[in-house]
């Protein structure tokens, strides 16, 4: 039988931690806004130990429950499905708009308490609610625009809210900023409200679709409502999508990861600034850590790196027509990047009322019941020799994961804690394991094997070409597996 096993590793209490006391650079020292001063930037152990966390898609956007994944830029698309959606659910574009789906969005369920317990239990160390999306809807009481979740609905502050929590909880607070796509998200013609100046400030300026985004925009828009995120909330993780990899964003790159840095230190913090693509026209590897939507690297990187993905395969926000990714494709993923040094970035949809679907709280349930017993083989890690053996390969980049399958009993992954090196089993094996890269010629030398999650005797013998483990009888379940090797020398 399987005994479960309480999560207080090392790895583990220092994530919980990491709030009230986190790395910084020596006290006085303040980065300037060039490539040689960010270079000095290196990723905090906090946030290497971390491994998992939690996005949060919610928003007007949800109130639709339909095409839910950019709905303000679909509903204005003749061609797209939820154009004729909009128009019978609730009127022609050119009298309600996006902008009219605001007073719906009403997060009468919303209990930010429970979410984060929710979330807490799924195993996460990191929370990163949006901030604001491609629809300039500010998640916060901002004093940059009108259009903010406290002076329109839900009057709330809900990234206040949550960070209150967050923090209360001992996890960690991140916020993420989708704000620059808002320049090209709305369709802007004459037939639409979008063509209104009056709502200049949530459709953005009128313009053609794919003109470069203006200097005024960026300066009286983007750059401060940035700043005012940083400012006001000073979240320990700084999120980027996509957009700011645009020519028109290089004059802010090393300014916004200056300026947010700097925020950190002044309060004795180390922040991570995550962005989605390294294409950067003036881009320097090592000064910020590297996101991956909906995709993984086909093998060890030296910086560390992050997947975001969703538990809905087709989906970001709500939706009725939401499908969800099995918990064992989300813990194949899971050990598959943090055995390569990244971490996994899971998101889920609450509805638009802040209610979390039971699918969703469901599979994050089933994730920490696999983490309570495993979580030692990932929390607080780092990589070891090779990241792993077998003949399953991941597809690489970005949106990629559709090419992927489940990993086999076959496919094994390492992680590594000082002289103990975790041999991660992809899937249930039979009566024993093989793991090739621990044979004598390796030059490790075995003291003792365990399997996590079970006081069952591992029998144990290392051939010059590979270790050999017994899998003992009477262990439940089918996801992966984590043997516990303790070396007498460690090459690591």
């Amino acid at each position: 039988m399987i005994h479960k096993i309480h999560r207080l590793s090392v790895g583990v209490l220092i994530g919980l931690l990491v709030l009230t006391q986190v790395e910084a650079q020596d006290k006085g020292t303040k980065y300037e806004a060039t490539w040689e001063s960010l270079e000095n930037y290196k990723i905090p152990d906090w946030m290497l130990d971390a491994k998992f966390g939690i996005f949060i898609h919610w928003g007007p956007s949800a109130v639709p429950e339909r095409y839910s994944d950019w709905y303000g830029q679909r509903m204005y698309k003749e061609k797209h499905p939820a154009f004729k959606f909009h128009q019978e659910t609730y009127g022609d574009q050119s009298v309600f708009g996006y902008k009219d789906l605001i007073p719906k969005f009403t997060a009468t369920k919303f209990n930010p308490k429970e979410w984060v317990s929710l979330f807490k239990k799924s195993g996460a160390k990191y929370i990163i609610p949006i901030a604001e999306h491609h629809d300039a809807y500010a998640m916060y009481p901002s004093t940059l625009t009108r259009w903010n979740s406290v002076d329109m609905q839900p009057h709330r502050d809900i990234l206040g809210e949550l960070k209150k929590e967050i923090q209360a909880q001992g996890l960690i607070f991140g916020a993420s900023s989708h704000l620059a796509y808002n320049w090209d998200y709305f369709p802007q013609k004459p037939e639409f409200d979008t063509w209104d100046p009056e709502f200049a400030d949530l459709y953005a300026p009128r313009h053609k679709t794919g003109d470069p985004v203006s200097k005024e925009w960026l300066a009286k828009v983007w750059w401060p409502r940035t700043k005012e995120i940083i400012d006001l909330y000073e979240p320990d993780i700084l999120w980027f999508d996509f957009y700011i990899d645009r020519e028109e964003f290089a004059p802010y790159h090393k300014k916004l990861a200056a300026y947010y840095y700097n925020k950190g230190l002044e309060n004795g913090k180390h922040f991570v600034l995550q962005t989605k693509n390294m294409k950067y026209p003036s881009y320097k590897e090592g000064t910020h850590m590297l996101d991956l939507e909906r995709g993984k690297l086909a093998g060890k990187r030296k910086e560390a790196w992050q997947t975001d993905t969703s538990i809905g395969t087709n989906s970001w926000y709500y939706d009725t027509n939401w499908q969800s990714l099995s918990v064992n494709r989300i813990i194949d993923d899971l050990v598959d990047i943090v055995s390569k040094n990244g971490a996994l970035l899971l998101n889920v949809g609450p509805r638009a009322d802040g209610s979390m679907p039971k699918e969703q709280a469901d599979i994050l349930l089933g994730i920490g019941a696999w983490l309570e017993i495993n979580g030692e083989a990932i929390f607080g890690t780092r990589t070891w020799d090779i990241y792993g053996e077998g003949p399953t390969k991941s597809a690489e980049g970005h949106h990629s994961e559709g090419k992927n399958t489940d990993l086999t009993a076959k496919d094994i992954r390492f992680t590594s804690k000082g002289n103990d090196l975790y041999a991660l089993v992809m899937a249930r094996p039979e009566k024993e394991v093989t793991i090739k890269s621990l044979g004598k010629s390796s030059g490790h030398k075995i003291k003792k094997v365990q399997l996590l999650g079970t006081r069952s005797r591992i029998k144990w013998k290392q051939e010059n070409d590979a270790l050999i483990v017994s899998f003992p009888k009477g262990v439940e379940g089918d996801i992966a597996f984590a043997y516990k090797i303790s070396l007498e020398n460690s090459k690591h």
